[in-house]
Formats: structure tokens, C-alpha cells, sequence
């Protein structure tokens, strides 16, 4: 899965990256983001590129409660097409999730070690995701999404098995174009990331606290730091 995640840029390299053209959302350097937070995405609203906040951890239009979403932060490629809260999405609720690096825990025999990976250039890029539309009892419109997890490459398949689809350039432009609805094609998206692109450090377990959100969690820590 894909518990936790970075966004240490700035919203300008945020938008210069995806070339977004409009703003709804004011995105701020976060350095542990997790599951029912807010957080940024890339949408396609009539041709242009819109930086939005939604709610991670996805609730589905038909959903009788809110905390649903708890259980849907991720979304396995591998299933997409079978599951119901997944699978009418796939043709105009993709969005682009904005990232520089994101978590994993390597089980040890004294706790869990956590593992930061990005990609080698350092930059931001973007996680295939899914987002839905539900209403609440008062007629309110919350806007959640879901991160698509894939098999992990070699890299990450060391501390997990399992990691986010990172889409490259061209694929952030097929994921966004409205024109592109076939399930087959929207599926052969959703594959591993080449590990030879990426790096990985273990970093502080302090990251496993939701209230640890300073700077100081994305730099690497010696394996027998505590």
C-alpha cells in the first residue's frame, strides 16, 4: 500500500510540472501526508490543467458513510475493473496526484524501519489516482480520492510489496486527457516505475506519528538511528 507520501515543493513547481493552468487549491511543503487529510491533485476540467484539494481515502458516491474512506486510500491496479467503487471511474475520474517522494516500512526484528523513496532527479512527479463525488445528508459535495498501487519494482519490493503507480511525463498526459475512456488502454497505465529512476534512504520512525510533520523527516538517518 501507499500509507504516507511527500509534497516538499513549492506550489509553483508543483504547477510548472504538470503545467497546470488554474488554481483552486493553495498547496504548502508537507513532509508526512496521510490518509483523510486533504491533499493536492492535477484535474482535467474542459481542457485545462486545475490544481484542487480533495480528501484522501475515497468515498464512493453510493456510500453511507464517510469513513469508508479510511479503507480506500489505495486502489489495486490489478482490480480496478471488478470493483464496484473503482471501476466507473476509470473513464473520466482519473486525477493526478502531486508527489516527491513517499514511505515504506521494512518489518525488522526490533520494530519497523522506515524508507523514503523518490526519484534520482530529485523532482516532483505524479501517482495515477481515482477521485468520486459524495453528498452528504446537509446536500454538501465532499471530493475524495484513491492512490492506484501496483507490484513493486526492484527497488521497493526489498522493504514492501507493493508501491504507488508513478506516472512519467506521458503518461500524466494520457491520464488526464478526457478523450481516452477504454478501460484496456487506461489500464496498461498502471505499471511499475523503472527502479533504475529511483533512489531510497531510511529515514526517522518518527515519521510513523502523524503529528511529526517537520522538515527534518525526509533526510536520511543512520540504519541504527532511533
Amino acid at each position: 500500500m501507499c500509507g504516507r507520501f511527500t509534497l516538499a515543493a513549492d506550489t509553483i513547481d508543483v504547477m510548472d510540472t504538470f503545467s497546470v493552468e488554474d488554481m483552486h487549491y493553495e498547496h504548502t511543503r508537507r513532509y508526512n501526508i496521510a490518509p483523510s487529510q486533504t491533499i493536492a491533485i492535477i484535474n482535467n476540467n474542459n481542457g485545462r490543467r486545475v490544481l484542487d484539494g480533495y480528501r484522501w481515502g475515497l468515498v464512493p458516491r453510493w456510500a453511507k458513510d464517510i469513513k469508508i474512506g479510511f479503507s480506500m486510500i489505495n486502489a489495486r491496479a490489478e482490480t480496478l475493473d471488478t470493483k464496484p467503487a473503482f471501476r466507473n471511474l476509470l473513464a473520466k475520474n482519473r486525477v493526478v496526484i502531486p508527489a516527491d517522494g513517499f514511505y515504506e516500512w521494512l518489518k525488522e526484528d526490533d520494530g519497523k524501519q522506515p524508507y523514503r523513496f523518490v526519484l534520482k532527479e530529485q523532482g516532483v512527479f505524479g501517482f495515477a489516482g481515482l477521485y468520486d463525488e459524495w453528498k452528504d445528508s446537509k446536500g454538501d459535495i465532499l471530493r475524495s480520492c484513491t492512490i492506484i498501487t501496483t507490484q513493486p519494482n526492484e527497488l521497493v519490493q526489498y522493504v514492501h510489496d507493493r508501491m504507488p503507480v508513478i506516472l512519467d511525463k506521458e503518461a500524466v498526459d494520457e491520464w488526464l486527457d478526457p478523450g481516452i475512456t477504454k478501460t484496456e488502454h487506461v489500464l496498461e497505465m498502471l505499471r511499475p516505475y523503472p527502479a533504475g529512476l529511483m533512489n531510497s534512504y531510511p529515514v526517522s520512525k518518527a515519521v510513523g506519528n502523524v503529528r511529526s510533520t517537520d522538515a527534518g523527516l525526509i533526510e536520511e538517518v543512520p540504519l541504527n538511528s532511533k
